[in-house]
């Protein structure tokens, strides 16, 4: 069924009516898992992630047959205050390299057959830098939220959001800062590798959007809008319309964990259909998944964003499912379960 997406009550709306997986398939999924031709356990964690997916796809076999790489792109007017060790005009010059195939996520999309999609959103127009008033107004947040939801195929069974956009490292520092408290060090990383000086000048800047804006801390859609970027609000929206498909989701870095958090502070249980696909470089994304209780399924040090930690986890749960879906059981193999 369409639900619309236009107004801050529809979010709400759509925030207060979350469907949740198929109780049915998950139970036969662990009693199919029970009878697998394997010890007990003897896979792991594949077993629970296999579990969860066919919870939420309400098929006790399922296999990941369709998934999809969304990336989105924008610019942040708070880089204009150096908080990036590159300009703003390499957010269009990369898109441009998504769109030609010759990115890393170009080619971890095509290693696990996903569809991949790019939405730049006007990037002649950054938001406004936060430290002075509200990234995006109520209008301009709307519109990034919807071409995220409008963005999602709903023949897709598995889905990974990416991202592009310079300075959104520091806008996914000030939206943590803002929603978890301490300071503003504690939230704030590298990003696109920046030096001690222009380390010291992206906290006292995430430490000042984050003070301009204190009486929006309770409300989480809210510190999204005033702190983050259309890529990140549309991220949020793409994960939002997921969950209504019950199409499953895996984060990516700090950057994507950052923009899902703003669901999961406005309703509890707003990611439970997403898992986490890997723990990035970026020194506040370990604490950030302890919040969001999200155990990552990969550490290798990756800190690329464009969805690409994510992306190679997608390889995770196909193997969970060919296992869980395609192995014969004791009694169809003829095997003495012991």
């Amino acid at each position: 069924m369409r639900r619309d997406l236009k107004t801050m009550t529809d979010l709400a709306a759509l925030l207060a009516d979350l469907p949740e997986p198929d109780t049915g398939a998950l139970e036969a999924a662990r009693g199919r898992n029970n009878a697998l031709t394997k010890p007990p356990r003897a896979l792991g964690r594949l077993e629970d992630v296999a579990a969860w997916y066919c919870g939420w796809r309400g098929d006790a076999r399922a296999q990941v047959s369709a998934p999809q790489v969304i990336i989105f792109a924008g610019n942040h007017g708070v880089t204009a205050q150096g908080v990036s060790a590159f300009p703003a005009e390499v957010t269009a010059q990369m898109v441009a390299n998504f769109k030609a195939g010759g990115a890393a996520i170009n080619q971890l999309a095509r290693l696990v057959g996903a569809r991949m999609d790019v939405h730049a959103i006007e990037l002649d127009r950054p938001t406004v830098d936060f430290t002075r008033a509200a990234a995006m107004d109520e209008a301009e947040f709307m519109d990034a939220l919807r071409t995220g939801w409008d963005a999602v195929d709903p023949a897709t069974d598995l889905l990974v959001t990416g991202e592009m956009g310079i300075g959104n490292t520091t806008s996914a520092s000030a939206i943590c800062n803002a929603l978890y408290g301490g300071q503003a060090i504690d939230w704030t990383g590298k990003g696109t590798g920046v030096d001690a000086e222009a380390m010291a000048v992206k906290a006292r800047v995430v430490g000042e959007g984050v003070r301009r804006h204190d009486a929006l801390r309770r409300a989480p859609l809210q510190v999204l809008r005033a702190l983050g970027g259309r890529e990140l609000a549309a991220m949020a929206g793409a994960i939002l319309r997921a969950r209504h498909l019950r199409i499953p989701v895996i984060l990516d870095g700090f950057i994507c964990c950052a923009a899902a958090a703003c669901l999961e502070g406005a309703a509890r249980g707003a990611l439970d259909h997403c898992v986490a696909g890997h723990v990035s470089a970026e020194a506040a994304h370990p604490r950030l998944l302890h919040h969001l209780n999200k155990a990552p399924l990969l550490s290798l040090g990756m800190r690329l964003g464009e969805g690409t930690g994510a992306a190679l986890a997608i390889g995770i749960v196909q193997g969970a499912l060919a296992c869980h879906s395609g192995m014969a059981t004791f009694e169809e193999a003829g095997v003495s379960s012991g």
